[in-house]
């Protein structure tokens, strides 16, 4: 695609159209704007322009040294089938600071095929991952009552 270009900038992205097109996903359905800031703020993320207009976007949950989580990567309907996807997801996967990592992971339901492409593949030890999964609001208030309790005592 012609004049398209990549970036890392916060200030750019365009959050309101991420937050309209990832509320409407089946990973991200319900996200509030500022749920999407605060992930944003704890992330490297990576927005695809053409001009002014963001047509794409990705998240990479990292520390920086051994583990990053590909997250949110989605491109607008009308810049699908154009190299869009294929140039973020480049882009994000040779940014300097994550070439020191032992693993990425990302969960798809519908893009495999396209991550297999750029060389993910299913978990080789797949028996040795968990997970935990819960509603957020399921974590029990009493939980960080220990937390309150010593910083409180300080």
């Amino acid at each position: 695609m012609a004049h398209l270009e990549i970036s890392c900038e916060r200030g750019r992205l365009d959050r309101d159209m991420i937050q309209r097109f990832l509320a409407q996903t089946h990973w991200a359905q319900g996200l509030t704007p500022a749920q999407l800031d605060k992930a944003i703020e704890h992330s490297l993320v990576f927005g695809a322009y053409r001009g002014q207009r963001q047509l794409g976007f990705a998240r990479i949950v990292t520390d920086y040294v051994s583990f990053a989580y590909l997250s949110d990567v989605f491109v607008l309907a009308e810049a699908r089938r154009l190299g869009v996807g294929q140039a973020l997801m480049e882009a994000a996967l040779a940014h300097p600071e994550l070439q020191q990592l032992r693993r990425f992971l990302l969960v798809s339901r519908d893009a495999r095929p396209f991550y297999r492409r750029l060389g993910f593949a299913e978990l080789r030890d797949g028996e040795r991952y968990m997970e935990l999964r819960r509603e957020p609001a399921a974590v029990p208030a009493r939980a960080w009552s220990w937390f309150r309790a010593i910083k409180n005592a300080a």
